[in-house]
């Protein structure tokens, strides 16, 4: 009953940065809580960064300071800002919730640092 779509990925060279966009549909009313995972070939998938009543925030450890999550409740929408971006952070990312118990994933979208 919640549907999220993430745009805003692609190609970018290491040290440039791309901001990450989610747009939440359906019953977002019952959202408790929106976040950032990624997964790259060959590994589980991590938390990047997730927030909570639009001010309540947690970061995995390897962003050290480059990402920044929030979010735009007039457009229903999550965003990532990353800066700094580096070859390890290539990945698949995907757009997270839970409402009333049931955890809800978008398809997700490519991130691709060059060296």
């Amino acid at each position: 009953q919640v549907q999220l779509v993430e745009s805003g990925g692609g190609l970018v060279q290491a040290g440039g940065s791309l901001r990450l966009s989610c747009v939440a549909s359906g019953q977002v009313f019952r959202i408790g809580a929106m976040g950032w995972y990624r997964q790259a070939p060959g590994k589980q998938r991590e938390l990047v960064a997730t927030i909570r009543n639009g001010v309540e925030t947690f970061y995995g450890d390897f962003v050290k300071g480059r990402f920044t999550i929030s979010t735009d409740n007039a457009k229903n929408t999550v965003d990532l800002q990353m800066t700094s971006l580096k070859p390890e952070d290539t990945a698949i990312y995907y757009c997270y919730t839970n409402a009333r118990y049931i955890d809800y994933w978008g398809q997700g979208t490519q991130v691709t640092v060059s060296s």
